[in-house]
């Protein structure tokens, strides 16, 4: 089984923070963020990963060719220019091609999310992705129809809202998403962008053409992100105090 895990970003959020480090490497618990994610997918079963790099390139390279995991493979993706979510996943297509369902997470997510549970969950959904989500205060919102399909995204602070399912349906419930998911290798003909660019702005475009994007609700597992300072410090004080997420 594959996987990627996204870690690019800059993390402009957690500066000063990631002036000198990759968010990716920043710990929690004596592990650094990339390895917690990599221990869990290791653990769903996966046993050949890429991960992508920009931001501090050289020191993400440095720790994952030290690091190892029995049984699990780790490549590298190093980005020249930061591609996006979008382009970093279609950059990584010849990795990640086949006939096998592949894992897309996030490196700042740290979570109990059952990962062999939203496997199987999108096996029985002949999706092309399907998106661990869960119901929480956000601007930024994935909208769900009623068949739990992506039918369009909001933003709360902006406005903004991208309707995507058919000509007068209703643009459904509002959804976080996790940073967790599990995409079907089909996706690579049907990425038409170029360059840098969003996932999810692609997966809407997908949605609207009539292609399956499904949720799996989540939202009785763990789950946080180290998005900020604040957010870290409350992930370490809850692994402090209640042990790693099961």
């Amino acid at each position: 089984m594959k996987a990627m895990v996204l870690a690019a970003g800059v993390g402009r959020r957690l500066q000063p923070l990631t002036d000198t480090v990759p968010k990716p490497l920043l710990a929690v618990g004596g592990r650094p963020l990339i390895e917690i994610v990599l221990r869990r997918l290791a653990a769903a079963g996966v046993d050949r990963v890429i991960v992508n790099v920009f931001h501090h390139a050289e020191q993400m390279e440095r720790t994952l060719g030290r690091w190892s995991h029995p049984g699990l493979r780790v490549e590298i993706s190093r980005e020249e220019e930061l591609l996006g979510t979008g382009g970093g996943l279609k950059k990584a297509a010849s990795f990640l091609a086949g006939r096998e369902p592949f894992f897309l997470h996030n490196a700042d997510v740290v979570s109990g999310v059952d990962l062999g549970r939203l496997y199987a969950a999108h096996g029985r959904s002949h999706a092309l992705a399907t998106l661990s989500v869960r119901r929480r205060p956000g601007a930024r919102q994935l909208l769900f129809n009623e068949q739990g399909f992506l039918s369009g995204w909001e933003n709360a602070a902006t406005g903004e809202r991208i309707v995507a399912g058919a000509a007068g349906d209703p643009a459904g419930s509002p959804f976080g998403f996790d940073g967790i998911q599990v995409v079907s290798p089909d996706i690579f003909a049907l990425l038409s962008e170029e360059g840098a660019f969003s996932l999810t702005r692609a997966y809407l475009r997908l949605a609207a053409a009539g292609e399956r994007i499904v949720a799996f609700d989540a939202g009785h597992y763990f789950w946080a992100d180290a998005g900020t300072e604040a957010k870290l410090e409350a992930i370490r004080q809850h692994v402090a105090a209640h042990g790693w997420p099961q």
